[in-house]
């Protein structure tokens, strides 16, 4: 069973588009929530992700994961594919 892996962005951010890069040559299926002048869910995302407003913000099955270079540091580390194996 794949994990569920959430992603909110912005749709011109280039951490964001270099974030579902990523993801995108993993094959992963996720679900991208563009917050393109959304200030409510640009909030209930800071809610989320422990008060950061920064994006992207990236969940795997409902864990902050953190932004794009957290991501990266997860793949470098070898620990990216076994969350998203989850």
């Amino acid at each position: 069973m794949a994990a569920n892996v959430e992603i909110y962005t912005w749709s011109i951010c280039p951490f964001c588009i270099r974030a579902k890069a990523l993801l995108d040559r993993k094959g992963v299926d996720y679900t991208e929530y563009c917050l393109d002048g959304d200030e409510a869910g640009r909030a209930k995302m800071a809610q989320r992700a422990n008060g950061r407003r920064s994006l992207p913000q990236i969940f795997i099955d409902d864990r902050h994961i953190g932004g794009c270079d957290d991501l990266h540091a997860l793949n470098a580390q070898g620990k990216l594919d076994p969350l998203l194996a989850s």
